[in-house]
This record gives C-alpha cells, sequence and structure tokens, in this order.
C-alpha cells in the first residue's frame, strides 16, 4: 500500500512533551468520557499536524471523535472559509485536499481571517459548536492568529467553548504567545468578554497579555516541539479547493475533463438570494463580483421573494447552513441564469436558496490550466491598467513562469 520503513530523520518526530501529552489526552478519552480538547498555537507550528496524529491514535480506541474547525484559513476537511463539525471515523493521513468531505454542520463564513468581523465569527462559532452532541471526544483547532486582538480573541473562545484540556503549541520564544494557563485566562482580558475585576472593553492594549509570564511556584504551560513538516497556507488553500472540484470528475473516466467541458447547473436568479459576505458592491456591478466566483451554497430558512425578475440581494449576512460549493461560470442576463458547477447531488442542491460570496478566490490554475482552450483564456489578462481606481494585484507568487491576474471580463 505504499508504506515503507523510513529514517528517523524522514519521518515524524515526535518529542518526549508531545508523546506525554498525547498519552495523557488518550487516557482522558478512554477513561474519562468525552473530553473536549483544543489546540492552539501560532501559525506554522504544527496544529494540522498534531491534531491528525492525536485523532488518528484515538481512533485506535474509539469508533469516532468529533472535530470543530475554527481555522477559516487553513481548513483540514472543507475548502477555507469554513467552520464546520465533523465526525471523523477513518484516519487521515494526508494533507486536507486529500480528503475533503461534508460535515456535520458548516457554516460558510466567507473569509480567510476573521479580523474585519470577529463578532460574526463568533457568532458562527457558537452555532456550529451548539450541534455537539457530547457523545464522543472532541477536537477543537483554532487559528493562528495569537496577537493583539488575536489573543483576546481566544480567550473569548476557551470561554465560549470551555475545553477539558487546552493543548498550547508554541516555541521555546514566549513572546510569540502568553501560556494560556487556566489563571491567565481567568484574569486575562477578552476582545468581547472581561476577565476578573477587568472593565469589558474592545479596543485595549493587549500588551500585557503578550508580555505576562507565570509566577513562582505556577506550573508553566511549556508546548510540546515536533519536526515541521511546514507548507505555504495559501498552497494548501488551493489545493483544498482542487481536491473539493475533484469530485465533479466523472468516476468511469480515465483522463481528467476540463472544466468547461462540463454541464452546469442553470439556477434562475428569482430562486436563491444572493449576499457578498467580505464588502460592499454596489447593485450595479453585483454581477461582475458574481461572474467566475467561488460562492457557497447555502440555506437560508426565510423563503426567497422577489418582487422583480432581477437578483434577490440580502442585506445582512446571515449565520445558516452550508451544503456545499460551487463555482459560478457564467451569468445570463437575458435569461437571467447563473450558470454554476458544484459535486453537490441534486436531492442536496434543491434545498440551496442562497448564494454567498467571500474573499475566498479561485484558484490561478483553474483559469490558466485547463486544457483544450484555444485564443485568448476567459477571465485572464496579463495586461491591465492599476492605476484604475479600486485595482489591486493579486499576490506574487514566485513559482509562477508568468504574471497574469484574473478579473470577471463579460457575462458570456
Amino acid at each position: 500500500v505504499g508504506i515503507v520503513k523510513c529514517s528517523p530523520d524522514r519521518g515524524l518526530l515526535v518529542s518526549e512533551s508531545m508523546f506525554l501529552a498525547l498519552e495523557e489526552l488518550i487516557q482522558a478519552c478512554c477513561d474519562e468520557g468525552v473530553p473536549v480538547i483544543m489546540v492552539c498555537g501560532p501559525k506554522n507550528v504544527g496544529k494540522s499536524t498534531f491534531n491528525r496524529y492525536l485523532i488518528n491514535l484515538l481512533l485506535n480506541h474509539l469508533p469516532s471523535v468529533e472535530y470543530l474547525e475554527c481555522d477559516i484559513g487553513q481548513t483540514e476537511f472543507t475548502p477555507p472559509g469554513c467552520v464546520s463539525l465533523t465526525n471523523v471515523t477513518e484516519p487521515f493521513l494526508g494533507p486536507p485536499f486529500t480528503h475533503q468531505r461534508m460535515p456535520r454542520k458548516m457554516v460558510y463564513y466567507g473569509q480567510p481571517s476573521c479580523e474585519q468581523d470577529s463578532e460574526r465569527y463568533i457568532d458562527v462559532v457558537k452555532y456550529v459548536f451548539n450541534s455537539y452532541k457530547k457523545e464522543v471526544p472532541l477536537v477543537i483547532n483554532t487559528m493562528g492568529w495569537v496577537k493583539g486582538e488575536g489573543l483576546l480573541l481566544l480567550t473569548d473562545i476557551i470561554r465560549l467553548l470551555s475545553p477539558s484540556h487546552v493543548v498550547q503549541m508554541d516555541v521555546y520564544d514566549w513572546k510569540a504567545m502568553a501560556p494560556l494557563t487556566p489563571e491567565y485566562v481567568h484574569l486575562a482580558p477578552g476582545l468581547y468578554t472581561k476577565g476578573k475585576q477587568q472593565p469589558k472593553c474592545k479596543q485595549m492594549d493587549a500588551s500585557g497579555a503578550e508580555n505576562w509570564k507565570p509566577s513562582e511556584g505556577e506550573k508553566d504551560a511549556s508546548a510540546p516541539e515536533y519536526k515541521l513538516l511546514r507548507v505555504h497556507s495559501s498552497v494548501l488553500r488551493d489545493m483544498a479547493i482542487v481536491g473539493y472540484l475533484g469530485q465533479l470528475q466523472p468516476p468511469d473516466v480515465g483522463s481528467v475533463l476540463p472544466l468547461h467541458s462540463l454541464v452546469p447547473y442553470q439556477v434562475p436568479f428569482s430562486a436563491v438570494a444572493l449576499r457578498v459576505i467580505h464588502t460592499d458592491v454596489a447593485p450595479t456591478n453585483i454581477m461582475y463580483a458574481v461572474n467566475a466566483s467561488w460562492v457557497g451554497l447555502c440555506r437560508i430558512p426565510d423563503e426567497v421573494r422577489s418582487q422583480t425578475d432581477g437578483p434577490v440581494l440580502l442585506t445582512q449576512t446571515p449565520v445558516c447552513d452550508c451544503l456545499g460549493f460551487g463555482i459560478v461560470r457564467g451569468v445570463e442576463m437575458e435569461k437571467k441564469l447563473y450558470h454554476i458547477l458544484t459535486p453537490v447531488p441534486p436531492e442536496n442542491l434543491r434545498l440551496v436558496n442562497c448564494l454567498l460570496l467571500g474573499s475566498i478566490a479561485v484558484p490561478n490554475c483553474i483559469f490558466v490550466s485547463q486544457q483544450g482552450i484555444e485564443g485568448e483564456i476567459p477571465y485572464v489578462t496579463s495586461e491591465y491598467n492599476y492605476s484604475i481606481l479600486g485595482s489591486g494585484k493579486l499576490k506574487k507568487k514566485k513559482h509562477f513562469k508568468r504574471r497574469e491576474h484574473m478579473f470577471p471580463c463579460d457575462f458570456t
């Protein structure tokens, strides 16, 4: 099956502190019922690797483990931008794009970071967490934003979810993150909650929290160490989306079919409500934003009603169930139709009545690597006037041989 013995320098190195933490957590899950385990720490310290290793070990003893994904930028089982609750019954060994699956509960937050709207993020996490039945252990993954307001928000999340165990992963340099001892969380101010004898205030100086040191006699919450297998987060996001779209491929076809050869669903404007999550878009420009975009296919409890044959626009972003994702590959203005590619099965697609558009972009490779396109590639240009107000370059990616930038250019 491809599993071979490898030398220690090529395998996953588990430090003594990490081994002891795993041993204690497994013992707690097997003997103490249903613990809630929260794993936190800065970016690129291996939270995802620890979570996979822990869950795979637990599955040797338990039939299933629940996994609450709160890291909307680097998700495990869904495309990015989601808060989700997944019941894991089988080991997962590869990177996220190799094991995309439908969670038990999922909300499309629509952005890889919650800095612009942390209050909605708290509401979304609370909404998804309420689906946890406390029948099996829960592992919670958190964001790597742990400085300034990020640390205050993490303090709120700990208070909100009341974990039984907090695994804090960090390097020896405690300046990256304060030790999250129970005493510290009890006293420290949060972004929306207050600590003991602390005033409730969202805007405050977090330097004291970052520089906090345990006093003599207090237990030092030292983080475990391991060999970090490091991959840039933006690559993981792209591969997660590509992995999700891989479900569009027919199982009985030997070669990979280009997306432009697949027949999309036709969705009338009047059948779904539309909302752009991450920014304000003028109604006259809304179709330019939606065309060639990645959207969450959601269900809102309210009935979608349209007074005209135009698009139905929501004035606020709903907290609602997300049933899957798709690409709006075209907008037909004359017939008032969205053309959507999605692997969501028809029985679930009938429940969708809302499209949420966030700042999660369709990967560049989806546009530039499709076979069978002759001439100019749709939605792609190498010549663009960046002095136009509101325009902006995509982040430079060094592995690209030439610079190419994407923008919706027509509705055909």
